[in-house]
């Protein structure tokens, strides 16, 4: 049966990291040039890794391949071409808006600080974005995000560098976030890096339940306040906690390759997309880290396809993202009248994906 191409749907893409977005060759090709041996997972034949993060041991095999792919990046010809390729392959499949996720501490020592790093980036998303409409490339906004496994204090620095570089446009800061092992660290330590966040107009996006379940999203909720939460998958398993998420009107940007790569689900089809958009939640799908999970945006489109979501469902994720996002108003516009293109085509028109 045709089916409209999900390649050309106009989405937002709201939850990447810059590491995790690297393509493997990109990896392989620093890796030979710094006189790095990467781990055979990120070989030719082994790749994409096998991974789970069910247990302690599953994470540290996960954090071991990405701490190997982010000690390939070197300098700021390297963040540059991170930048550039992460824009260009997100056009590819349809996104003309992309929020890409930033720690400059891990690539501080090679460029002089964090603060000569984030402008790195920042200098050039700017100039992605002002080509895009010849390239193709998505335009690109950062979301500064601090580390739970670090001290809570430099959270607040980070916070600080976000809010002086706080924006509303291509190539500035939009937002706010938190990542890494949702297990470790007080989720209200870091609560003052997000007030110092939230008084610049930053997004404020920590990660949760994905690795913890209802309690961690609910406990997040409350000690930070976030317009959306990287994953909030697990709200599903407490009625009360998905309620409040809902009533709230808090985004969930759920990536459904690093659900199931991660152990969190045993396949695709137990993501349970279609209770959280069936209970009204705001739902963007992100690919989170496509370097290690082998899966990118369009596959998280298929994945809810898969799930049972008609083109209609799969063009209100579509809007949904843009709608959860920072992208200027003329951006949403457009896109929100191309998206009703994309649905209005007959789908015998597309070569179907």
């Amino acid at each position: 049966m045709p089916r409209r191409d999900l390649a050309t749907l106009p989405k937002a893409h709201l939850h990447l990291h810059f590491t995790g977005s690297m393509r493997v060759e990109t990896v392989r090709e620093m890796a030979v040039e710094h006189r790095l041996r990467l781990p055979s997972a990120l070989a030719p034949g082994s790749y994409p890794p096998e991974l789970s993060a069910a247990d302690e041991r599953g994470w540290f095999r996960f954090q071991r391949l990405y701490d190997a792919a982010r000690h390939c990046v070197r300098g700021e010809a390297e963040m540059r071409r991170i930048v550039r390729e992460a824009a260009a392959d997100d056009g590819a499949e349809g996104s003309r808006w992309l929020e890409l996720q930033v720690d400059p501490t891990s690539y501080a020592p090679f460029v002089g600080g964090i603060t000569p790093a984030i402008e790195i980036v920042l200098d050039e998303a700017r100039a992605v974005s002002r080509d895009a409409r010849r390239t193709g490339s998505a335009q690109v906004a950062i979301v500064v995000a601090a580390s739970r496994v670090r001290h809570p204090l430099e959270a607040r620095t980070l916070a600080r560098l976000a809010a002086h570089h706080a924006g509303d446009g291509p190539g500035e800061v939009v937002g706010f976030g938190l990542s890494n092992d949702e297990r470790r660290g007080d989720t209200a330590d870091f609560a003052p890096a997000f007030r110092i966040a939230e008084r610049a107009g930053l997004l404020l996006t920590p990660h949760a339940g994905e690795l913890l379940g209802p309690t961690a999203v609910e406990t997040t909720v409350e000690a930070i306040g976030p317009q959306r939460l990287g994953h909030g998958v697990r709200s599903v398993e407490d009625p009360r906690v998905l309620d409040l998420v809902v009533e709230r009107g808090i985004g969930l940007e759920v990536c459904p390759g690093s659900n199931v790569s991660l152990g969190v689900y045993p396949e695709a089809g137990a993501v349970p997309l279609r209770r959280l958009v069936d209970a009204g939640a705001q739902v963007a799908l992100g690919a989170d880290d496509p370097l290690l999970f082998g899966s990118r945006l369009v596959d998280q489109y298929e994945t809810a396809r898969d799930l049972g979501l008609d083109d209609a469902a799969l063009a209100d994720l579509a809007r949904a993202s843009f709608a959860m996002s920072r992208a200027p108003q003329e951006v949403r516009r457009q896109a929100e009248a191309d998206v009703d293109a994309w649905l209005a085509q007959d789908p015998g028109d597309g070569s179907g994906s």
